[in-house]
């Protein structure tokens, strides 16, 4: 099933919103390092996921305007 023009807006706001709070999650885990430096596998995991995620919706949606 392909994505209507709206669903796809709708999951980019919805993907851009979650990488950018995990990029927040990511930076402040930094800035409190040592302080729970074990979640920093875990964290850095999901921005990359998240950020992924965001790349391959954006790349749907260049592809379906094209």
């Amino acid at each position: 099933m392909s994505e209507t023009a709206d669903e796809l807006k709708l999951r980019l706001k919805k993907l851009n919103a979650q990488a950018t709070q995990a990029k927040m999650d990511l930076h402040d885990l930094s800035e409190e390092l040592p302080t729970n430096w074990e979640n920093i596998l875990s964290v850095a995991q999901r921005c990359h996921d998240t950020h992924a995620a965001l790349m391959e919706a954006r790349k749907a949606a260049a592809a379906a305007a094209a």
